[in-house]
């Protein structure tokens, strides 16, 4: 993005366009000449001043992207920070996938000189005249499959408000943007007898090649990914159908009998043992319950920890509660990992990925 780029951006956002949303072009993509972005996924690189990281700035930019994913059952951050000085920003780094650059137009120090550098006279004025002006997206600046993102503001005390009053938005972002990432390399390759067994239960469900079905009955459905290592998360996902036929299933109290329900019927840590079956964790993590929607169908989600009821093993879950009002359906759909003295984010991430891939199937014959 050059000084001219910047300018012109500035001017649109300043006439009330907002630019949250994606912008990819396919075509130019296939024809251009630049490198694809790498990166680990959850990974960003922040270009700022030393001084503003470890100050005020700092504080702000870590509670939204170093703030602790809810429901795992240890602490992780949402997304995993490398900070770099501005000048440093080779062009091995500037190919980086997620780069977040931060300054102050009243910075006057050379690492924050050399970001403000790329705004135009006029983009600094507009900025002074309308302090609620915080943030720029740029897409494939450098490379393709890249997200920059530009934070800025006249002083600190604007930029660390704004920053505070878009905590969510922020995150959200990058969270999606992770997520869409993944789903294009999991579901490169979809496993059909998933797909065949999840219709037997009105759903569509889009799962990787690699999981396998480990049970199937009338109402449910256990997938799970063959001869689990000590050297990679042992996942397994399950799905549950039953009568929708009244609000009162969605209570949080409903939906956690609910699981515990599914889990005691079907799921044991050791099948021999039938007192091994899985349960919710109620204190670390207390589980964290939120109205959601997923294809136009209100939903439930439920992130937490789980346990054997014998206390033989323990991990993370994401789950989600789809009410089908139509059909008079309700679905339960979730994830749990296996992994122990291991981080679980990003295994609750390609969780969520893949249970928010699954749709309801309509059914024949009714109109909608």
């Amino acid at each position: 993005m050059n000084i001219r780029k910047i300018g012109f951006v500035m001017a649109i956002i300043i006439a009330g366009v907002f630019l949250w949303g994606c912008s990819t072009d396919d075509e130019s993509s296939k024809t251009s000449n630049k490198p694809k972005a790498r990166g680990a996924i959850g990974e960003i690189i922040l270009a700022i001043d030393s001084t503003k990281w470890e100050g005020k700035v700092g504080e702000a930019l870590k509670e939204i992207f170093q703030e602790d994913v809810h429901g795992l059952i240890r602490d992780e951050s949402m997304f995993d920070i490398r900070k770099v000085d501005p000048r440093g920003m080779t062009r091995i780094l500037k190919m980086a996938t997620n780069i977040v650059y931060v300054t102050t137009f009243d910075d006057k120090k050379a690492a924050s000189q050399n970001i403000n550098a790329l705004f135009t006279k006029e983009a600094k004025e507009k900025a002074a005249n309308d302090p609620s002006l915080y943030f720029l997206r740029s897409v494939d600046e450098f490379a393709l499959g890249q997200e920059v993102v530009y934070l800025f503001g006249n002083n600190e005390e604007e930029l660390i408000n704004n920053l505070r009053a878009n905590k969510n938005r922020l995150q959200n972002l990058f969270h999606v943007r992770e997520r869409d990432r993944l789903e294009k390399v999991l579901l490169n390759r979809k496993s059909s007898a998933a797909k065949v067994a999840g219709e037997n239960l009105g759903l569509n469900i889009n799962v990787p090649a690699s999981y396998q079905v480990a049970k199937a009955e009338n109402n449910f459905l256990w997938l799970r990914q063959p001869t689990p290592r000590s050297d990679r998360p042992d996942i397994s996902l399950f799905f549950y159908e039953t009568n929708y036929t009244s609000e009162d299933q969605v209570f949080p109290e409903s939906v956690l009998e609910l699981r515990e329900k599914i889990t005691k019927q079907h799921i044991y840590g050791n099948p021999a043992n039938r007192n091994s079956y899985l349960v919710t964790e109620r204190v670390d993590p207390n589980p964290v319950i939120n109205n959601f929607k997923i294809n136009g169908n209100f939903a439930v989600e439920i992130r937490g920890g789980w346990k054997t009821n014998n206390l033989s093993m323990g991990g993370s879950f994401l789950a989600y509660v789809i009410v089908d009002d139509k059909n008079g359906k309700l679905y339960y759909m979730e994830g749990f990992v296996y992994y122990p003295n291991e981080a679980h984010r990003e295994s609750i991430r390609e969780i969520e990925t893949i249970l928010l891939a699954t749709e309801v199937l309509a059914k024949e014959g009714l109109s909608s």
